[in-house]
């Protein structure tokens, strides 16, 4: 369809197997990285969470295995696996962005480093502090910032106004989802879906399913994608 590269979700490829976001081991969710990296021609980057670990060692050590399974890149988030914890304090964030950002520069493959503040969607809704968090991590090596949950374009106009590295923005949240166009005249250089996909489809089995347990019926059938339609999409 023209889009020049993929991105995985942590939430979708633990959805897939029937488990809940965050439950994949760094081996997992590598593996499951690797096997689009070889079903598709273009680049493709990895959801790794926190790197699968609190030390800047094992935020390193995902990378490197990352670059080394094929992905083009991938992003480091600043907070533990635990989703009620709080974001890991600044210093040892920058620290474990830093040693990210060194071991992709080891692999030699051009591996784009993307560094994540999780302030707004780990309910600390401080915009100062997200940007100074930002700011550390650009000066840590990242090459690419991101602050997923930003609540409005003004938000995202102060965050793309206050680094200099490109700024993700993640498409996904309800009411908080901007036009490419709107994000680009923001400064947005890059944006991401999260695992707003993959819940578009699952909307479109839950319809379906719905249907056939509630009404009997089969309509969903006439609106679906043909076989010979669905081939032209695969290998």
């Amino acid at each position: 369809m023209g889009f020049q590269a993929l991105a995985t979700s942590s939430g979708a490829a633990a959805a897939v197997v029937g488990r809940r976001d965050g439950t994949l081991s760094r081996d997992e969710a590598i593996a499951h990285a690797h096997t689009i990296v070889e079903a598709v021609d273009i680049p493709v980057a990895g959801d790794l969470e926190n790197g699968f670990g609190d030390r800047p060692e094992d935020a390193a050590e995902t990378i490197r295995r990352a670059a080394a399974a094929g992905l083009a890149g991938g992003s480091i988030e600043d907070s533990p696996s635990d989703r009620h914890a709080p974001v890991y304090e600044l210093a040892h964030a920058a620290a474990r962005v830093e040693a990210a950002a060194a071991a992709a520069r080891e692999s030699g493959s051009g591996f784009v480093l993307t560094a994540r503040a999780e302030n707004f969607i780990r309910g600390r809704r401080d915009l100062a502090d997200t940007i100074a968090r930002l700011q550390a991590y650009e000066q840590a090596g990242a090459d690419v910032l991101f602050a997923p949950g930003l609540p409005d374009l003004a938000a995202v106009r102060t965050v793309c106004a206050a680094v200099s590295k490109p700024v993700n923005f993640m498409a996904g949240i309800r009411g908080a989802s901007f036009s490419v166009v709107e994000l680009a005249d923001a400064g947005v250089k890059r944006v991401s879906v999260a695992g707003s996909l993959y819940r578009a489809a699952v909307q479109g089995l839950l319809d379906a399913a719905t249907e056939i347990s509630g009404k009997g019926t089969f309509g969903y059938v006439e609106r679906t994608v043909t076989t010979s339609e669905l081939g032209k999409y695969l290998k």
